[in-house]
Protein backbone atom coordinates (compact mmCIF):
# COMPACT_ATOMS: atom_id res chain seq x y z
CA UNK A 1 0.00 0.00 0.00
CA UNK A 2 2.72 2.42 1.19
CA UNK A 3 4.47 1.52 -2.20
CA UNK A 4 1.17 2.95 -3.98
CA UNK A 5 0.74 5.95 -2.36
CA UNK A 6 4.54 6.75 -3.29
CA UNK A 7 3.89 6.15 -7.07
CA UNK A 8 0.56 8.53 -6.46
CA UNK A 9 2.83 10.98 -4.83
CA UNK A 10 5.46 10.65 -7.91
CA UNK A 11 2.57 11.26 -10.44
CA UNK A 12 1.37 14.48 -8.74
CA UNK A 13 5.01 15.69 -8.17
CA UNK A 14 5.76 15.30 -11.85
CA UNK A 15 2.41 16.78 -13.14
CA UNK A 16 1.99 19.51 -10.36
CA UNK A 17 5.63 20.76 -10.43
CA UNK A 18 6.26 20.81 -14.20
CA UNK A 19 2.45 22.30 -14.46
CA UNK A 20 3.95 25.48 -11.96
CA UNK A 21 7.33 25.58 -13.58
CA UNK A 22 5.42 26.55 -16.84
CA UNK A 23 2.87 28.55 -15.40
CA UNK A 24 5.81 30.91 -13.60
CA UNK A 25 7.45 30.97 -17.45
CA UNK A 26 3.85 32.11 -18.93
CA UNK A 27 1.40 32.13 -16.57
CA UNK A 28 1.86 36.02 -16.99
CA UNK A 29 0.56 36.26 -20.21
CA UNK A 30 -3.37 35.26 -19.64
CA UNK A 31 -4.86 38.79 -17.87
CA UNK A 32 -6.66 37.00 -15.57
CA UNK A 33 -4.01 35.15 -13.85
CA UNK A 34 -0.96 37.61 -13.87
CA UNK A 35 -2.12 38.36 -10.43
CA UNK A 36 -1.75 34.96 -9.23
CA UNK A 37 1.36 34.09 -12.04
CA UNK A 38 3.13 36.99 -10.00
CA UNK A 39 2.49 35.31 -6.32
CA UNK A 40 3.87 32.03 -7.81
CA UNK A 41 7.02 33.62 -9.01
CA UNK A 42 7.94 35.69 -5.68
CA UNK A 43 7.06 32.58 -3.78
CA UNK A 44 9.17 30.77 -6.27
CA UNK A 45 11.98 33.10 -5.81
CA UNK A 46 11.98 33.53 -2.12
CA UNK A 47 11.96 29.51 -1.64
CA UNK A 48 15.08 29.57 -3.90
CA UNK A 49 17.26 32.44 -1.55
CA UNK A 50 15.29 33.22 1.41
CA UNK A 51 15.02 29.27 2.29
CA UNK A 52 18.11 28.95 0.13
CA UNK A 53 19.85 30.75 3.00
CA UNK A 54 19.39 28.23 5.64
CA UNK A 55 18.89 25.24 3.05
CA UNK A 56 21.26 26.03 0.02
CA UNK A 57 21.10 28.14 -2.62
CA UNK A 58 18.15 27.33 -5.00
CA UNK A 59 16.65 25.41 -3.02
CA UNK A 60 12.89 24.69 -3.57
CA UNK A 61 10.65 22.54 -1.16
CA UNK A 62 8.86 20.58 -4.01
CA UNK A 63 12.08 19.46 -5.25
CA UNK A 64 12.90 18.09 -1.60
CA UNK A 65 9.73 16.57 -1.45
CA UNK A 66 9.57 14.89 -4.80
CA UNK A 67 13.11 13.41 -4.06
CA UNK A 68 12.52 11.85 -0.84
CA UNK A 69 9.67 10.54 -2.72
CA UNK A 70 11.90 8.91 -5.52
CA UNK A 71 15.10 8.39 -2.81
CA UNK A 72 11.62 5.54 -1.06
CA UNK A 73 10.67 4.30 -4.81
CA UNK A 74 14.94 4.03 -5.15
CA UNK A 75 15.98 6.34 -7.04
CA UNK A 76 19.88 6.90 -7.06
CA UNK A 77 21.97 9.74 -8.40
CA UNK A 78 19.34 12.59 -8.74
CA UNK A 79 20.63 15.83 -10.12
CA UNK A 80 20.51 18.49 -7.54
CA UNK A 81 18.85 21.11 -10.32
CA UNK A 82 14.91 19.67 -11.27
CA UNK A 83 15.52 21.09 -14.76
CA UNK A 84 18.45 18.85 -15.23
CA UNK A 85 16.32 15.63 -13.50
CA UNK A 86 13.18 16.61 -16.02
CA UNK A 87 15.37 17.15 -19.38
CA UNK A 88 17.22 13.45 -18.35
CA UNK A 89 13.62 11.68 -17.83
CA UNK A 90 12.35 13.12 -21.20
CA UNK A 91 15.30 13.00 -23.24
CA UNK A 92 18.36 10.70 -21.42
CA UNK A 93 21.01 13.52 -21.42
CA UNK A 94 21.68 14.49 -18.22
CA UNK A 95 22.98 18.03 -18.77
CA UNK A 96 25.21 20.20 -16.28
CA UNK A 97 24.63 22.41 -14.01
CA UNK A 98 26.73 24.92 -15.32
CA UNK A 99 24.51 25.00 -18.07
CA UNK A 100 21.12 24.48 -16.52
CA UNK A 101 21.43 26.63 -13.46
CA UNK A 102 21.87 29.92 -15.51
CA UNK A 103 19.41 28.84 -18.07
CA UNK A 104 16.64 28.00 -15.34
CA UNK A 105 17.47 32.17 -13.25
CA UNK A 106 17.76 33.49 -16.33
CA UNK A 107 14.58 32.53 -17.76
CA UNK A 108 13.11 32.89 -14.40
CA UNK A 109 13.89 36.28 -14.17
CA UNK A 110 12.30 37.06 -18.04
CA UNK A 111 9.35 35.99 -16.61
CA UNK A 112 9.62 37.93 -13.34
CA UNK A 113 10.30 40.70 -15.31
CA UNK A 114 7.71 40.47 -17.76
CA UNK A 115 5.01 39.77 -15.07
CA UNK A 116 6.03 42.76 -13.10
CA UNK A 117 5.81 44.64 -16.10
CA UNK A 118 2.00 43.30 -17.11
CA UNK A 119 0.85 43.65 -13.64
CA UNK A 120 2.32 46.93 -13.09
CA UNK A 121 0.83 48.45 -16.72
CA UNK A 122 -2.40 46.65 -15.33
CA UNK A 123 -2.84 48.41 -12.41
CA UNK A 124 -1.94 51.66 -14.04
CA UNK A 125 -4.80 51.37 -16.50
CA UNK A 126 -7.50 50.58 -14.21
CA UNK A 127 -6.48 53.39 -12.20
CA UNK A 128 -6.33 55.93 -15.41
CA UNK A 129 -9.61 54.33 -16.32
CA UNK A 130 -10.94 55.12 -12.79
CA UNK A 131 -9.83 58.73 -12.77
CA UNK A 132 -11.48 58.95 -16.53
CA UNK A 133 -14.60 57.79 -15.49
CA UNK A 134 -15.02 60.68 -12.99
CA UNK A 135 -14.78 63.15 -14.88
CA UNK A 136 -16.61 61.90 -17.94
CA UNK A 137 -19.37 64.13 -18.73
CA UNK A 138 -22.90 62.63 -18.72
Amino acid sequence: MMDFALHIANFFFYAFHTALIFFNLFGWLHPRLRKLNLISLLLTFGSWFLLGMWKGWGYCFLTDWHYQVLRSLGEKNIPSSYIAFLVEKLTGWLPTAELVDPFTIGLALLALVCSLWVNLRSRKRKKEDKTNSYHTPR
